[in-house]
């Protein structure tokens, strides 16, 4: 009975551990045919100048980013919060090494205040979302 026990203790470990290698083995393999989504903004944030309120119009901006993985990248949801709107993406997979722009557009609000917007690309990269903090300062200027 103990031998039984213990033949049975040891192929559990075996299958375990073969079970590992082979995750271990696919994952490796899953990254090395994926898709790496990468904003071209510095540790993804945008820093606007400061704007003064006699100046304050609708901001229009190009989001830069890049495929830096080594399968094609196709973006499925791309949005906005804080009253930004995405007016374009590219919605064609592109190939490893090239690079796409994301515009948005949003209106401030003529009174001094923060500037705090936040753009989130969903996409085939295995990393998940990728977030992009768009900062920035509105104030009232010297008269």
């Amino acid at each position: 009975m103990k031998r039984s026990s213990s033949l049975f203790s040891i192929f559990l470990i075996g299958l375990f551990t073969l079970s590992t290698f082979a995750n271990e083995a696919f994952s490796q393999e899953e990254k090395a045919e994926s898709p790496v989504f990468e904003y071209k903004a510095e540790n993804n944030r945008l820093e606007l100048d400061t704007i003064y309120i006699s100046s304050v119009e609708e901001v229009n901006l190009d989001i830069e980013f890049e495929n830096k993985g080594n399968a094609p990248l196709l973006l499925s949801n791309v949005r906005a919060c804080c009253g930004t709107r995405v007016v374009e993406y590219p919605e064609e997979p592109l190939n490893p090494g090239e690079m796409g722009i994301i515009k948005v557009s949003f209106r401030l609000v003529p009174r001094p205040h923060n500037i705090n917007r936040s753009v989130i690309v969903s996409s085939n990269d295995p990393g998940g979302q990728k977030v992009l903090r768009i900062t920035g300062r509105v104030e009232q200027g010297e008269e």
